[in-house]
């Protein structure tokens, strides 16, 4: 095998018939340059990779540390011993199909300190403990279902302005069920499936200014550490992504849920804070990556759609200081997204992309999958053989790992759930 991996100009074409918001970014697929992929199964040192006990004590740790240090930032160590307190259980929830429970988390114990706000849904026609999907949102529990029974966030949120929002952000009762059609409640619950989700402002809000607030974990987490400049220190999705980890660790303890089966999920920019946590924490049994782009499930040097400037320009606060170096330098970035993926294995991990959303890059994310599948096959997982994409609305899966690209916009849908709740079957149930 090969040390590298040649990319060449073009090997599909893609037609492209979408009306787009936003033309200061390759959207064409014959104008992808030429690129060479970072070799996956092969040491800083050069020595190639050839067992899993190799890559388990030698590569992965590099590429673990390589991410850390360059894109997202080091993560913080955890006791896994953080406080927490049920505020609320309902087990008639749902018109009855369902026990809805709200636990708060403490993140520290410093005054001042935020908590992690979960709630939790377990169908009521199963009586062992569940899997579970376990994924952080956007604007509140609340934006999950029409449940009046759920508290509402109050944090800020970017959506000021916005129906159900005060001019400063702040939600109101109008918020409830805004993203119900990401969530999908009831299908999941009827899967026999639990789902789990916390705001991901109650760890850090998502806004450019946050490092100059008070409201910045770094500040509230620990008043007494002196903070110190350093380039590696993690952004808002390293934060985010430690935040899955503290809500497993509750799961762990709760007797409803089987926490040895949390599939973690995300959509866009949490999306990549699933992928991050999922490869950090191998207690979450399965990994799914709805729409993740940039930083996340796509090939950054293809350069095609968001790049590593855009990002970091239109999102300072996301990454690490260290990730601005590689702005218009993605070649220079000494790993690339398909190692990403790689940490998940063993696990079974599921992309999913969206035809209209070139700016995440469809077929980035595609091929950032296929060539992760070089460590399955390590596992002696079957993989994808065909480096194309599959047609849109045409699921496919090879061994542990699953893609679909549906017909739309960035979002995530009744299909994609639908999708996704096929493939935990085969690994959860």
């Amino acid at each position: 095998m090969k040390n590298t991996i040649i990319i060449s100009l073009c090997y599909f074409q893609l037609s492209f018939c979408l009306a787009q918001t936003k033309k200061d970014y390759l959207q064409d697929e014959s104008k992808v340059e030429n690129y060479t992929l970072p070799a996956l199964l092969r040491l800083n040192n050069g020595k190639q990779v050839k067992t899993t006990k190799e890559w388990e004590n030698s590569r992965r740790p590099e590429l673990l540390k390589t991410f850390a240090e360059e894109v997202y930032g080091k993560t913080m160590a955890s006791s896994a011993a953080l406080p927490y307190r049920i505020v609320s259980v309902n087990k008639n929830a749902l018109n009855g199909i369902a026990t809805r429970k709200e636990v708060q988390i403490l993140l520290s114990k410093s005054k001042g300190a935020r908590q992690l706000n979960l709630i939790i849904y377990t169908p009521n026609q199963i009586k062992e403990p569940v899997p579970v999907f376990l994924g952080l949102n956007f604007s509140g529990n609340q934006e999950m279902n029409t449940d009046t029974g759920i508290t509402i966030t109050k944090y800020w949120t970017r959506f000021a302005g916005e129906p159900g929002f005060s001019s400063a952000g702040i939600a109101n009762e109008k918020s409830r069920a805004r993203s119900e059609g990401r969530w999908n409640v009831e299908l999941i619950l009827s899967s026999g499936y639990g789902v789990a989700t916390a705001y991901y402002g109650d760890l850090q809000l998502d806004r450019k200014d946050i490092y100059s607030l008070p409201d910045d974990f770094n500040k509230w987490y620990d008043p007494q550490k002196e903070l110190k400049p350093d380039s590696s220190q993690w952004g808002a999705i390293g934060i985010w992504a430690w935040g899955l980890s503290r809500a497993l660790d509750y799961l762990e303890k709760d007797p409803s849920v089987n926490a040895k089966k949390v599939a973690v999920i995300g959509h866009s920019r949490l999306g990549k804070a699933a992928l991050w946590a999922g490869a950090q924490d191998k207690r979450f049994a399965m990994v799914i990556s709805n729409n993740s782009g940039e930083g996340g499930a796509a090939i950054t040097r293809r350069k095609f759609g968001e790049t590593i400037k855009r990002i970091n320009t239109s999102f300072p606060h996301w990454f690490a200081d260290n990730f601005k170096k590689y702005n218009d330098k993605e070649a220079s970035l000494p790993i690339d997204f398909h190692e990403l993926m790689a940490l998940i294995a063993p696990r079974p991990l599921y992309v999913a992309s969206a035809s209209e959303d070139l700016w995440a890059d469809p077929v980035g994310e595609y091929t950032a999958l296929f060539y992760a599948g070089d460590i399955y096959k390590l596992y002696g997982f079957e993989t994808f053989k065909d480096r194309n994409p599959p047609a849109t609305d045409t699921p496919v899966r090879a061994g542990v790992l699953g893609y679909h690209k549906r017909t739309g916009k960035h979002d995530i849908t009744k299909y994609d759930w639908e999708q996704y709740i096929n493939f935990a079957d085969l690994y959860l149930k």
